[in-house]
Parts: C-alpha cells; sequence; structure tokens
C-alpha cells in the first residue's frame, strides 16, 4: 500500500497553503495499492516531535477501500471524522510553536469498519484498531511557520484565488 500527494513528496516542506499560516485545509493524497482484503481505510495526521506529545491534526476512519484520491479540503462520502488535539472535529493544518516539524500521514488498511461516532478522540480510534490492521503506510511532509510578512503575501494571494 502506498500514500502520496501531488502537493508535496514524502520527506518535503508541506505548503503553506495546508497549515495555519494559509487556509487550513487538508492537501489532496493519493492511495495506491489498497490490500483486497481490506474492509476500510483510516488516516491519521500527527506531530511526533510535538512538545506536548503526539499531536493529532486530524483522524477519518471508515474511508472506503476503493477510494483512490482524498480531494483537497474533503472528506470522503461516508468517512467518519474524529476529534483532533485542537477541540475540534476536522482536519487542523501544521502549525508548530517553534521549529521545523514532521508530519505524518499515516493510512491503514483495516479488516472491519470501526463501531465509533463522529468526534471521537484519538484513543478510541486506537484502540478500535487493534488487531484488525492489515497494512499501513506513512507519507511524511515538515512544516516551519512562516514570517507575518510572507503570511500576509499569502493570505491576499488565497483571497486573490478565490475571487477569480
Amino acid at each position: 500500500m502506498r500514500l502520496n500527494s501531488p502537493e508535496f513528496k514524502n520527506g518535503e516542506l508541506i505548503p503553506p497553503l495546508y497549515t495555519c499560516d494559509g487556509e487550513d485545509v487538508n492537501p489532496e493524497l493519493h492511495l495506491h495499492d489498497v490490500p483486497k482484503l481490506a474492509v476500510s481505510l483510516a488516516l491519521i495526521v500527527d506531530d511526533p516531535e510535538s512538545p506536548s506529545g503526539n499531536w493529532l491534526h486530524w483522524c477519518i476512519w471508515n474511508i472506503d477501500v476503493a477510494t483512490k484520491i482524498i480531494e483537497r479540503d474533503s472528506v470522503p462520502q461516508g468517512a467518519v471524522e474524529g476529534e483532533t488535539d485542537f477541540s475540534e472535529v476536522g482536519y487542523g493544518g501544521p502549525c508548530p510553536s517553534f521549529g521545523e516539524h514532521e508530519y505524518r500521514f499515516t493510512i491503514y488498511a483495516l479488516d472491519i469498519k470501526l463501531d465509533l461516532v463522529s468526534g471521537a478522540p484519538r484513543h478510541a480510534v486506537d484502540e478500535a484498531m487493534v488487531g484488525h490492521i492489515i497494512s499501513e503506510t506513512a507519507l511524511f511532509g515538515r512544516y516551519q511557520r512562516i514570517s507575518k510578512e510572507e503570511r500576509a503575501d499569502l493570505k491576499a494571494k488565497i483571497k486573490k484565488m478565490k475571487r477569480i
């Protein structure tokens, strides 16, 4: 199983658009070679280098195994999102308090659908996946906050793009 993105290559910088400095929306993700025995997929995006512990940025489960692309700023139809460490449901992009951090986008192929409600916390998702992971793979990206001036320029570009 493989996971990649047209927005950044494994180990490279995540564009600011997908962070708290930009639109704070998820990047497009491409899934490949999902195992035939998989019943559902789960995606966890986290920051293991966070000073407050492994910070959860996004958690989605019950993604259909036929899904090939998770579109930018979207959740696959029928999938369920959990609560992040921002105390919100949905994607919360990279936003390190200092320095450059490495972010991990991990996709899991599961032999079941998870019986969890929307907004479930990560520990519930982790517990529900125990013994049901067929395969997993990760895409890594790095990010360091941009300067105040760069943020202003980026916000202006985004605003201009939305008017077109």
